[in-house]
């Protein structure tokens, strides 16, 4: 064999060179949560995220807006009776995507798990595309890990486990982030960076105590409702 085809083929080996693909599950990310489902619940809280319903959150990015807000529906997936977590972007009043997110919460961990999402993207006020909508105990999906707890710097684990549609992962960068936003400034914040094993690049979300999100990439958090549904 040439010196030029043992290169090439060593390269392939390792997943180097033009072509490489994202990398995939490997020692770190916790991919596999072993839980009592029965107990989990679709109402509580941890110190990053509130999952009550007429909970709400408003972020914005110059003429975009996020709109994340806890709902009184609930839905079973996988057995699960879970929280509906509505994610609303719109631009210049335009609907972009809405998500009906699915999680739930262990009451003795404060461990919230992600149960997958139902999406519809919007083009010309019409919806054109259901594309990353998951469901675990479907297609050989399963939960996921939204937030520990109790996370720890380094903490590496799956959100989204659904083979070939959505492989999130999450990698905890800090514990004392500071932020500044239109709805104020907040210390103490978690800064968790999100990839996936499905596609390159990285996004960051940072969450305050207390509240919750307050930055997802671009968007910041301009202001907060908690009201009746």
């Amino acid at each position: 064999m040439k010196k030029l085809e043992v290169l090439i083929l060593v390269l392939a080996v390792a997943g180097l060179g033009a072509g490489t693909k994202p990398e995939q599950a490997g020692p770190g990310w916790k991919d596999h949560f072993i839980v009592d489902k029965s107990r989990l619940q679709s109402s509580g809280r941890n110190a990053y995220f509130i999952l009550e319903p007429g909970f709400t959150l408003f972020l914005t990015d110059g003429a975009e807006t996020l709109t994340v807000t806890v709902l009184e529906a609930t839905e079973v997936v996988d057995g699960v009776t879970t929280r509906v977590v509505e994610e609303r972007e719109t631009e210049k009043g335009q609907r972009g995507e809405v998500s009906r997110n699915f999680f739930a919460i262990d009451p003795a961990t404060r461990d919230v798990y992600y149960f997958g999402e139902d999406v519809d993207i919007y083009k010309n006020g019409r919806v054109v595309s259901h594309e990353g909508a998951w469901r675990a105990g479907l297609d050989g999906a399963k939960f996921g890990l939204m937030i520990p707890g109790a996370p720890k710097v380094g903490d590496k684990f799956y959100q989204e486990i659904a083979p070939g549609v959505a492989m999130d992962r999450a990698e905890v960068a800090s514990l004392d982030e500071t932020l500044d936003t239109p709805a104020g400034k907040f210390r103490g914040c978690l800064r968790i960076k999100e990839t996936s094993a499905l596609e390159a690049g990285s996004s960051v979300k940072v969450f305050a105590p207390g509240l919750g999100l307050v930055k997802d990439d671009a968007f910041l958090l301009s202001k907060v409702e908690q009201r009746p549904i």
